[in-house]
């Protein structure tokens, strides 16, 4: 027994770096292969089928940057993150923005005795990649060890992937609907059409419906995905287009 607690002791300290060697390896391979899922996809299809619903699908397939319509990217940087080209995974001003807008929330919420509503989150791009690909979402006692590994995917996404990488990554695995993950599914499930051949309008409306894909319905828009898939639009059009996708590396 005390030979085996002493090789114990002698691996123990290797396991961190082994871990960080791993998470290096595996973001560096994904610069170039495609992933056939996410670990979000993954965790949806469990929920289902412990609910009982074994017949659940997702809906997912992978769509290479060349085969999307160059609106889906422009919409879902102008609806998340504005900064995408000039960051380094993390964008501080729109965290210290969101932090005073939700401290006039709370504060607001807490003189009139209602709930606090319309909390603001500043993650970017490669912040959503990184939890949607290797994370999970949630809270519990669990919160900040995801909020640690978040951040460390990040450093290794800005450092190991080209900015259009992390663009085609996100837009190949968010979800748009209940199940639906991607931009060829979506395009598929709610428009009836590649990912291809997607317009301004529904890549705008595919964007809006990102804060909460479950409840919001790309296909029937409901007026907050309306107005918020023409502000999407007017922001579009002041990024300058779709050239604006050519300054990425």
């Amino acid at each position: 027994m005390s030979g085996w607690r002493a090789r114990l002791r002698g691996w123990w300290w290797k396991l961190p770096l082994l871990a960080l060697a791993f998470s290096v390896l595996q973001v560096l391979l994904l610069r170039w292969v495609d992933p056939p899922g996410s670990m979000f996809m993954a965790i949806r299809q469990a929920e289902a089928w412990m609910q009982g619903d074994v017949g659940f699908r997702l809906r997912y397939d992978w769509r290479g940057w060349d085969r999307l319509s160059p609106q889906l990217p422009l919409a879902l940087v102008a609806a998340e993150d504005q900064n995408f080209a000039r960051h380094h995974g993390f964008d501080f001003a729109a965290i210290e923005q969101a932090q005073a807008h939700n401290a006039r929330m709370i504060a607001r919420a807490e003189r009139r005795g209602t709930p606090v509503r319309r909390l603001r989150g500043a993650s970017t791009i490669s912040q959503q990649v990184a939890k949607n690909l290797f994370l999970w979402q949630g809270r519990g006692p669990l919160r900040w060890l995801r909020k640690g590994l978040e951040a460390w995917y990040t450093v290794l996404i800005e450092a190991l992937w080209p900015k259009r990488r992390i663009l085609e990554m996100y837009a190949n695995i968010a979800e748009f609907g209940d199940g639906v993950y991607g931009a060829q599914a979506a395009a598929r499930r709610f428009f009836g059409k590649d990912a291809a051949a997607l317009t301004a309008a529904e890549a705008a409306r595919l964007a809006a419906v990102l804060p909460s894909p479950r409840r919001y319905d790309a296909a029937r828009p409901g007026p907050y995905v309306q107005r918020r898939s023409a502000q999407i639009q007017r922001q579009m059009q002041l990024l300058g287009g779709p050239a604006w996708l050519q300054v990425l590396p």
